[in-house]
């Protein structure tokens, strides 16, 4: 195991990569093609840490980090950082005069059903083409100079494989933001000197002790009396028939010696089963310039 390694959903260019450039100085940091690979390196200790997309405020949750998160790898969140997303338009430099004549664009889906009025308008006529990453895309575009392709990414990744921005900002909205989370083996307590703490959050996993009418009310009103704040509340298939569902729950607060953990006893009392994910602070990246190192 290398210490301070850092596993990020990668190439370089990625949305993940800034997350980590943000929160990380001179660390050793590691792309991965895949979210699995990411929390497996760490599962496997070929890392220390993980930085993952776990929700869009567009697109919502990433499933495929929560479900793994839940039913493959028991690993703790530790901290997590909001990142503005802004999707542009890219080629490369070769085909920047006659950008509108690409025939294929780029991209991973979050990113391509984000920027949907401009591909549905401008780009109707271009075929959409999946890929692991923003970054992934942009990479592709560079290592292909001869064929008419685009690809939907970052000025990162721009400035990274070398392509022109054809069209800045294509994204259909412009509130959207991820959340990434750092993950490591155990509660580990990791604090950002780059970044100011903007509050604490703890991640509960909640799957329901039995199928009766006013189960799910019953376990918010643990929440409800003790005046804790949910930020969120999401369900997910517990991947065991229809109807059968864990509770995704992220409490405002950071755990402490009473309120949550008896709020945990209550639910555990009404016969759920709980399992806390992490608590953790958390921070929002303002789009400012950072070392890329």
């Amino acid at each position: 195991m290398v210490i301070n390694k850092i596993a990020y959903l990668g190439p370089k260019g990625t949305f993940t990569k800034i997350a980590v450039d943000a929160l990380f100085n001179g660390e050793n940091k590691e792309s991965y093609t895949t979210i699995p690979e990411c929390i497996d390196a760490v599962e496997q200790g070929e890392v220390k840490f993980a930085v993952v997309p776990l929700e869009n405020a567009i697109e919502g949750s990433v499933n495929l980090t929560v479900d793994y998160l839940i039913q493959k790898k028991p690993l703790k969140i530790i901290s997590e950082i909001v990142v503005p997303i802004r999707q542009h338009l890219m080629v490369h430099p070769s085909n920047q005069v006659d950008w509108k004549s690409i025939d294929s664009i780029y991209s991973h889906s979050h990113a391509i059903a984000q920027c949907h009025h401009l591909l549905s308008t401008e780009l109707k006529h271009v075929r959409a083409e999946y890929m692991t990453s923003t970054g992934a895309a942009a990479k592709y575009v560079s290592d292909n100079p001869e064929r008419k392709i685009g690809a939907i990414a970052n000025h990162l990744a721009a400035e990274e494989y070398g392509l022109s921005i054809v069209k800045k900002d294509i994204h259909d909205f412009t509130n959207n933001h991820t959340r990434f989370v750092v993950l490591h083996k155990d509660n580990y307590e990791l604090q950002s000197s780059k970044m100011e703490v903007k509050g604490h959050k703890t991640t509960l996993i909640v799957s329901l002790g039995s199928d009766q009418a006013g189960a799910l009310h019953q376990v918010l009103s643990v929440f409800s009396w003790r005046k804790l704040n949910l930020s969120k509340i999401e369900s997910r298939p517990m991947k065991t028939g229809l109807g059968n569902y864990y509770f995704l729950i992220d409490v405002e607060e950071k755990m402490d010696d009473v309120l949550i953990p008896n709020a945990i006893a209550e639910l555990e009392s009404l016969g759920c089963t709980v399992k806390v994910l992490g608590s953790y602070p958390y921070y929002t990246y303002n789009g400012l310039s950072i070392s890329h190192n």
